[in-house]
């Protein structure tokens, strides 16, 4: 007689979190941000809208659970380090311009903002979950380069992050121009010109 295993609540739980996830990275591409309900979620993924609000408290917390597991952005996060800090920051920035320059993303972005910014729980959850530590990890590669004399000896680290990445995102808040790789090359350029210490001669020590 064959024994019968009993249901794995976990895994059960798992699954329907999964499904849930995809729904809603379905649904956002198909019918935005302004129009996502819980409840067409719900009945996407094939689950009570309660076992939604079991786990996310609004959909900007269930969208932004989506957007970081399609993007693989938790988790794990850490910059290029080859030892050139100038081929490292625009590796990164060509990759975070060609993310936001994503014609299928940018209304979903452009909402989910807002709602990170209008909600203090969902911008708790975005600070620790994604900034945070994505701020950490720029600071030690940019420490490193200090280290190395790379930059100036005396550069305040948080001033330096906020001089990569900054000017990026003020280009695509207020949509002055289009993200390309040229401008992301352009931004580290000035950013590592303020950031180079000065030689005898007058110019960069880069």
């Amino acid at each position: 007689m064959t024994s019968r295993t009993a249901p794995d609540p976990a895994r059960r739980s798992e699954r329907s979190r999964a499904a849930v996830l995809t729904a809603a990275t379905e649904l956002v591409a198909e019918v935005g941000y302004g129009k996502l309900t819980i409840e067409a979620i719900a009945a996407r993924a094939g689950v009570g809208k309660q076992t939604i609000y079991r786990w996310w408290p609004s959909k900007g917390a269930v969208v932004f659970d989506a957007f970081l597991v399609a993007g693989r952005h938790e988790g794990g996060l850490a910059l290029p380090d080859t030892g050139n800090l100038a081929t490292d920051l625009r590796t990164v920035l060509r990759a975070s311009s060609d993310e936001l320059a994503d014609p299928s993303a940018d209304r979903t972005y452009r909402a989910l903002s807002a709602e990170i910014l209008n909600d203090p729980a969902l911008h708790a959850e975005y600070r620790t979950r994604l900034l945070d530590p994505l701020l950490e990890v720029t600071r030690d590669r940019l420490r490193s380069a200090r280290e190395a004399g790379q930059i100036a000896p005396d550069t305040d680290l948080d001033l330096a992050v906020e001089l990569v990445y900054g000017p990026l995102h003020y280009r695509w808040q207020y949509r002055l121009g289009p993200l390309s790789h040229a401008h992301a090359d352009r931004l580290v350029d000035a950013a590592l010109c303020a950031l180079n210490p000065p030689t005898a001669d007058g110019g960069s020590g880069a």
